[in-house]
């Protein structure tokens, strides 16, 4: 009888991690931020028919990086469980927290014990009638939430993206400074990005109950 093979949990553990942030970092990366209307959500994307940012419901969008089968499917996931709710109780009972505590618990299931992490991280994000409650919660791919404030960057190279950002964030961004921080900090100091090369969309609090709103090349264009 031959011995059964031993892996240490501890290295299984950094393994499916290494594993899951090497695919994360081979997609391109996302930006959301708080702007004067709600939030703001620019993505490199080329691609005009697979979106990485996405409506879940009245005042709450989804965004997602990495391997785009699977953090699709938390968004189709995240619609169920959200239409689901707010059936059942009230729209209002329908929250970003919730979402984001769900989406933790199957990131942080597979991650555990499945033999494959998913290959993504994603944002869930809420707002309110209120300037300046905005609620960011990113989740990563072992199903640890972050509740951040400000603005949130995901993706491969996050920490020089994000250090860009903060150099330029201030509260109360118009949508077309958003667009020329997010735009910047995503292409970097050695490159431009054109406008079809971003998928921009926002949760615009002054577009009535139904908040989130995609904007297309054209409208990317006049705002820059």
């Amino acid at each position: 009888m031959t011995t059964p093979f031993y892996v240490a949990p501890e290295q299984m553990m950094k393994d499916r991690a290494d594993y899951a942030r090497k695919g994360i970092a081979r997609g391109r990366s996302l930006i959301a931020m708080a702007y004067e209307h709600g939030v703001f959500i620019c993505a490199e994307n080329p691609s005009s028919t697979l979106h990485k940012v996405s409506e879940i419901y009245d005042r709450i969008a989804f965004a997602g990086v990495g391997k785009y089968n699977e953090f699709d499917q938390l968004r189709i996931a995240g619609i169920r469980h959200a239409d689901l709710k707010g059936f059942t109780y009230s729209r209002e009972d329908v929250e970003a927290r919730s979402l984001a505590n769900n989406y933790a618990q199957m990131l942080g299931q597979t991650f555990t014990h499945e033999m494959k992490p998913l290959e993504v991280e994603i944002l869930v994000a809420e707002i309110t009638d209120v300037p300046g409650e905005e609620q960011l919660f990113h989740i990563l791919y072992d199903g640890t939430v972050n509740d951040q404030r400000d603005f949130v960057v995901l993706g491969g190279d996050s920490e020089a993206i994000s250090d860009r950002v903060r150099g330029a964030f201030k509260p109360g961004l118009s949508a077309a400074d958003a667009l020329e921080i997010a735009r910047s900090a995503l292409a970097g100091d050695d490159r431009t990005l054109a406008d079809g090369e971003l998928e921009v969309a926002m949760l615009n609090r002054t577009l009535g109950r139904r908040t989130f709103q995609r904007i297309d090349d054209v409208q990317i264009a006049n705002l820059a």
